[in-house]
């Protein structure tokens, strides 16, 4: 009865805890622990219980990448966070686009709308936001970009070329030729800041010998609920953590198949007094592929699952500013 009764807690425990992935289904998605249904488990939302069990684990923190594991929740709070990083965290960005001559053959309105997705390098916790109706802005709530650049022939091309890097000078406008104009004081408050587009190499337009841009931009601030350019966020993914469970020994032809069925880095060979075995070393680098289920010999021996509580989160951020 004891073991009988373990049996059942350790099975309750899986459903509750775990999503498994079998061969041709996918099972326990749905979370199960509410209050009352099952017998032993007080499923009663507490803050302490969840203070003490929620837990964010940064991994990666760099310039343009952030990963971190966020313990303790489900997928509303993952998605709640994936959203805020998304819509909520302010940027600053091109607004207005004065337009003062354009020969090239990209349109006034495609030329704005190019300006406006680059993202642009200044702290937005420096600037306030704009009041409604202000049209010009001042010093505390807008940036000034100038972007001027005119194609010329190369006089020092070869007659017999044909390649327009040799032909023309300025034939390539790109983000770095957008020159930051300081108004009011700003030169003064953030002279030791350097405030640009985040990478220069963005193509704005070509032009051809005779054709010019020549264009003033504003900048404010903004968060993407309103518009999607003031996204700080390129890609935001989240994932359960992947669980790896050996049911018994693989050893020998079968542990170096196994190794062959996952991600490289997931299952490692081992050799024990001349005998290989196979172990699980990280199953973080599984993609869950389920290539197991197509080796009868293989896919009783693991169980493939997610822990249910356990989140990876990934962003790529596309912008250098106020995200941390």
């Amino acid at each position: 009865m004891t073991m009988a009764m373990a049996g059942g807690r350790e099975h309750v425990e899986l459903i509750r805890n775990r999503v498994v992935l079998k061969e041709f289904s996918v099972h326990n998605v749905h979370t199960t622990d509410f209050p009352g249904n099952y017998p032993g488990y007080d499923d009663t939302w507490s803050q302490r219980r969840f203070e003490k069990n929620f837990r964010i684990d940064i991994l990666q923190m760099e310039e343009d990448t952030l990963e971190f594991d966020m313990i303790g929740i489900d997928a509303a709070i993952a998605n709640a966070f994936r959203r805020i990083l998304l819509a909520e965290v302010p940027t600053m960005a091109v607004e207005k686009a004065f337009i003062y001559n354009n020969t090239s053959i990209v349109q006034d309105e495609i030329l704005a709308h190019r300006l406006g997705l680059i993202p642009i390098k200044a702290d937005p916790r420096l600037f306030e936001y704009r009041s409604t109706g202000d049209e010009e802005g001042t010093e505390i709530d807008t940036l000034h970009f100038h972007l001027k650049v005119r194609c010329t022939k190369n006089p020092k091309a070869l007659k017999d070329s044909s390649d327009p890097e040799e032909l023309y000078l300025n034939h390539k406008v790109y983000s770095k030729h957008l020159k930051w104009v300081p108004i009011g004081n700003q030169a003064d408050l953030f002279g030791q800041v350097e405030i640009r587009p985040v990478h220069n190499d963005i193509l704005i337009a070509q032009l051809r010998p005779g054709q010019e841009i020549d264009v003033v931009v504003h900048c404010v601030k903004g968060i993407a609920k309103d518009h999607a350019k003031f996204s700080p966020v390129a890609t935001a993914s989240y994932r359960l953590l992947p669980e790896i469970t050996l049911l018994g020994p693989v050893e020998e032809e079968l542990a170096d198949k196994l190794k062959q069925c996952f991600s490289p880095g997931v299952i490692e060979v081992e050799t024990v007094n001349g005998r290989k075995f196979a172990t699980v070393v990280n199953s973080r680098l599984d993609t869950c592929s389920r290539e197991i289920f197509r080796h009868d010999d293989l896919k009783n021996l693991v169980r493939l699952g997610r822990v249910r509580d356990h989140y990876i989160c990934k962003y790529m951020l596309w912008f250098e500013g106020g995200l941390f």
